[in-house]
């Protein structure tokens, strides 16, 4: 694995355990020689988990629409920064740079965009592995409605499964490189 896209927070959350999460991951992740690709912004955990691989030695590829640039404050001291027309541009290539995904705390958009590369694998656009750094619980909530989705027959339990979750980056981890993406031929009924 050379880069794994983070999705999270263009705010810190309320609870330290958040930052120190992101803080945690980058040092995880260019302890292993893994670079990080994400939204490219300075602020919330973004900032944290950006500014802790560059501490760390790491490198860290930032991916932002030139309208949310000012907004979310475009990060300056990237190994590189890409600025693209629109978040449609911004997903495409931050899927193109990486070789598996996993969600921190967040937002609707944080949330929006692990759910977009779970669709794309489970329609076998990728075989990347997907996952959730469950920080202190954070997704309980949404565990349990995927848990839900599948019982009510809405997901298979093979896709299910594509969502891996772990409760520390090492975990995590080692949980992608472990992943072996499901072949299912079909996902409806």
């Amino acid at each position: 694995m050379k880069n794994i896209c983070v999705y999270c927070g263009s705010n810190p959350g309320v609870r330290e355990e958040y930052a120190d999460a992101a803080r945690n991951l980058a040092r995880h992740l260019a302890g292993h020689g893994i670079g990080v690709v994400y939204g490219g912004a300075s602020k919330g955990l973004m900032g944290v988990l950006a500014d802790s691989m560059l501490a760390a030695g790491g490198s860290v590829v930032g991916v932002i629409p030139e309208a949310l640039k000012a907004r979310e404050i475009a990060h300056r001291n990237l190994t590189e920064l890409h600025v693209v027309n629109s978040m449609h541009e911004r997903k495409a290539l931050m899927a193109e740079l990486s070789d598996a995904f996993v969600a921190l705390p967040g937002g609707f958009g944080t949330l929006e965009e692990i759910v977009e590369m779970l669709t794309w694998a489970q329609l076998q656009i990728h075989q990347k592995p997907c996952g959730l750094l469950n920080v202190d619980g954070y997704f309980d909530s949404l565990l349990a409605y995927f848990e839900h989705a599948e019982a009510e027959g809405f997901l298979r339990p093979q896709h299910r499964k594509m969502l891996l979750v772990a409760e520390n980056s090492a975990e995590l981890v080692s949980l992608f490189e472990e992943y072996r993406a499901p072949t299912v031929q079909k996902w409806v009924r």
